[in-house]
């Protein structure tokens, strides 16, 4: 059925990421006409940088004319990478597909008893469409990690992850091997190490060549470039107001549609939501909404080696990790060779620890290591003997978003983090951590490095940021309900990390698919399923 002629569709999607991409999916298949609209742009493989120094394809800085994939967001509290792109955090996530942790669906937050088993069939969906499949080979890095990990731990605790890539024959393009032939032409992995700044060899199982690339197949509409503004309820439905993300003109348009997903990440998701709440369209959410935003309390580190005769990438950015205690997770990333530009974020290792300030402490270790410190300063060379560590807990520490001036660029009006009185704040120091990473760093004979933010300012750096729409049972305790729907606004559904209650202590990308899939289950049909595709039907059943 169509919809009338004054909506544009029946249902207007917000965002392509793991939450947009799986709803325009499964609406499609029920009968609805779906628009999705994007803020970035589209890539073709061969669009992507060759490193990410090719900084006007890598970096989403429109005002400086740079149009890529990879976004930065400077709050006081947290600096976040997120990504931007027909396919959203996709196309610069290290392709990792793992669960959290039994005990992780065992939190009050979740607020309804048994998510573990809720979602079960839905992560085994979130597999089959994203291709999920075990690495088959580790690197250098990542044998170091296991010793290390089972010295601090006791045991080995290492683990080989799935991930989303094709591993054919390296560099040969078959026919598509996902959907019976109905997605795209896929090319089997190179192990160029460049899956975080956008996979040039088509191996990669970004969401462009699965969900996306079957919704447009069953007639749903994507539009790049284009900002979503602020939300209204209407007659009937609901009036998006945006504008061309790009461009000197920058046209504005109102999109009408009978119901909304807003999927535009936590930072794109809260702001919208808090500035539609703000303007009077949606004056019905929650009070809780911008509360509970979580950075998967993530630090982010690195190890170097002093020469880069060595490989110390050749293979899939992250293959797998271990469990340094029972609470902390490691795992070893790398960026494909010539991939340095975002290294000038490093800093010189400083624990935490003491009545010394963290500050001062780099300060010293500045003054005693004066040349390691200026080598540091310089990036160039630094991706192909680089190993980068990123550690995870789910350990409690929260933050909130609220509408007001950003730390940067100074004083322009935006999303600004605030620390609740008497709550814990996000963790910015991993104690543990730091020793594996010295170790390694130790083993590679180089050089341990934090990252300033973290050091100088207390900021955590997470490419993991959740929550600030959480679930609940009611309007006290959550921004949606189970289903992913707005409690005040019937029809508007919120679908992506924002609406994660918890810090999951692993990569969020399969568990933020699965809550889309269970979300998108709850949907009642149109008219009778027209067409689904295999992968995808074998969830619906």
């Amino acid at each position: 059925m169509t919809a009338p002629p004054h909506f544009d569709a029946d249902f207007l999607v917000i965002g392509s990421g793991f939450g947009g991409a799986v709803s325009a999916l499964r609406l499609a298949e029920k009968g609805y006409r779906v628009v999705v609209i994007e803020a970035g742009k589209r890539f073709a493989p061969e669009e992507f940088p060759e490193t990410n120094w090719g900084l006007r394809r890598y970096l989403w800085m429109p005002r400086l004319g740079l149009h890529g994939i990879q976004d930065l967001t400077f709050l006081r509290h947290v600096l976040v990478l997120h990504g931007r792109g027909v396919g959203g955090g996709s196309l610069v996530y290290a392709n990792t597909l793992i669960e959290p942790k039994p005990a992780v669906f065992d939190a009050p937050q979740w607020g309804a008893a048994d998510w573990r088993a809720r979602l079960a069939p839905h992560y085994a969906e979130a597999r089959r469409m994203l291709g999920a499949v075990r690495c088959p080979d580790l690197g250098r890095s990542d044998e170091l990690l296991r010793e290390i990990g089972a010295e601090m731990a006791g045991k080995d605790t290492f683990s080989t992850y799935d991930v989303g890539v094709f591993f054919g024959t390296p560099g040969e393009a078959v026919p598509d091997p996902f959907f019976e032939g109905r997605g795209p032409e896929r090319t089997g992995c190179t192990r160029c190490a460049a899956c975080m700044i956008g996979c040039r060899v088509g191996a990669k199982n970004s969401l462009d060549r699965n969900y996306l690339w079957l919704a447009e197949r069953l007639g749903v509409r994507i539009v790049a470039e284009t900002e979503a503004l602020r939300i209204r309820a209407a007659e009937g439905g609901y009036e998006v107001d945006t504008r061309a993300s790009l461009g000197l003109r920058r046209p504005r348009r109102t999109w009408r549609a009978r119901r909304i997903v807003v999927s535009a990440g936590v930072l794109g998701t809260v702001r919208l939501l808090l500035e539609s709440r703000r303007s009077g369209g949606l004056p019905n959410l929650s009070s809780r909404l911008g509360d509970r935003v979580r950075t998967n309390s993530e630090s982010i580190l690195a190890a170097d080696a002093p020469r880069s005769d060595l490989d110390w990438t050749g293979n899939v950015a992250i293959t797998g990790g271990v469990w340094v205690d029972h609470e902390t997770h490691l795992e070893a990333a790398r960026y494909n060779p010539g991939s340095d530009a975002l290294f000038w974020l490093t800093t010189l290792l400083t624990d935490g620890h003491g009545r010394i300030p963290r500050p001062l402490r780099l300060l010293g270790r500045i003054l005693r290591h004066p040349i390691r410190f200026l080598r540091g300063l310089v990036p160039f060379g630094r991706a192909a003997r680089t190993t980068v560590i990123v550690a995870m807990q789910a350990t409690e520490g929260h933050m909130e978003l609220r509408l007001g001036r950003r730390s940067w660029p100074l004083g322009r009006r935006g999303l600004a983090s605030v620390i609740p009185t008497g709550e814990k704040e996000p963790v910015s120091y991993i104690p543990v951590a730091n020793e594996a990473t010295r170790r390694l760093a130790r083993a590679m004979g180089g050089e341990a490095w934090n990252t300033w933010p973290e050091v100088v300012f207390g900021a955590p750096v997470t490419a993991h940021i959740l929550g600030g729409c959480p679930m609940g049972a009611d309007a006290g305790h959550g921004v949606v309900g189970f289903d992913g729907q707005a409690f005040g606004h019937p029809g508007l559904y919120v679908v992506d990390g924002s609406i994660v209650p918890v810090n999951l202590g692993v990569n969020p990308s399969l568990t933020i698919t699965a809550l889309a899939e269970h979300v998108m289950s709850q949907v009642a049909p149109d008219v009778p399923l027209r067409g689904t595709f295999p992968a995808a039907r074998k969830g619906m059943q």
